[in-house]
């Protein structure tokens, strides 16, 4: 991360992005509401073309915006806008996801008021208002909790914890070559919490995101299965006891089961996927 003593941003919000140009428009529209104006964006574009420039155009006189260029690959493109991170408060949007005109405020009043956290997290809400990640009790993550306590685009880590855990794992995430393509902001704040930080859950702070069911054709259900490798990798690298892996494979095989007793072979062969890509990812997991 870069070391900016002057005039440091209250925020860096690193933005990976490829292939889509309405939904950046629509998290650029909804950041430039925010009430916190203290903010950096720092945007890692993955596109072999220049789609975005015209998206961006209209706020470079609104707020600090960077505009860098990435070989393909989320924790890849995260790595390359980290090393350009100056503020004081780091977060992962999605170009898809967009804030409330409040979420940065809530964000630096809680760790404003609580100077023993070193991030704080939330889950995601979709248009219809479904909650998506969300765990109802607040608390700090633990090494168990941390997968219904955290998902990328409402992560907010003081600049403490991002540069003593570093990059991401570039074998982790969507676009990793490696095949493990998810879990790598698991594996990030795993990482910090072996390292003694104290990261907090709050059940009432969301950042809203499309719903997306990936169960309905074999293109998702294809990509499931990367997904899965990834969560089965960073079961294993961190050594999760025996009766949390099993209770995490039960889980997919109870779907195969129910989906069968119920007739519905998509969803079926859907769990199927899961169960067998969480099963490579532990078995080659280090």
């Amino acid at each position: 991360m870069t070391d900016c003593t002057a005039s440091r941003p209250g925020f860096s919000l690193v933005l990976a992005t490829v292939g889509r140009t309405d939904e950046l428009a629509n998290f650029l529209l909804r950041l430039d509401d925010q009430y916190h104006r203290s903010f950096e964006l720092i945007i890692v574009d993955q596109n072999d073309d220049n789609r975005i420039d015209p998206v961006i155009a209209p706020y470079r006189d609104r707020f600090p915006i960077m505009h860098l260029k990435s070989s393909r690959g989320l924790s890849l493109a995260r790595n390359a806008g980290l090393s350009h991170a100056s503020g004081d408060i780091v977060a992962f949007p999605d170009d898809d996801c967009w804030y409330d005109p409040d979420t940065l405020h809530r964000v630096e009043a809680l760790l404003r008021e609580h100077s023993d956290w070193d991030g704080v997290t939330g889950g995601c809400t979709t248009p219809t208002g479904k909650l998506r990640f969300l765990d109802d009790k607040d608390g700090f993550l633990n090494k168990i909790n941390v997968w219904r306590r955290a998902v990328s685009v409402s992560i907010f880590l003081r600049r403490s914890v991002v540069a003593s855990v570093g990059e991401f794992d570039e074998n982790l995430g969507a676009g990793a070559t490696a095949g493990f393509c998810s879990a790598e902001e698991t594996d990030y704040l795993l990482r910090a919490l072996e390292r003694g930080f104290r990261i907090y859950y709050n059940s009432r702070l969301a950042v809203n995101h499309p719903d997306t069911d990936t169960s309905q054709d074999k293109t998702s259900t294809t990509k499931s299965y990367s997904y899965a490798r990834g969560l089965g990798f960073v079961l294993k690298r961190h050594k999760y006891p025996v009766w949390y892996v099993s209770t995490v494979l039960c889980r997919s095989f109870a779907g195969i089961v129910l989906s069968l007793a119920m007739l519905d072979l998509t969803k079926a062969r859907y769990y199927y996927f899961i169960l067998k890509g969480r099963l490579s990812g532990w078995y080659e997991g280090s």
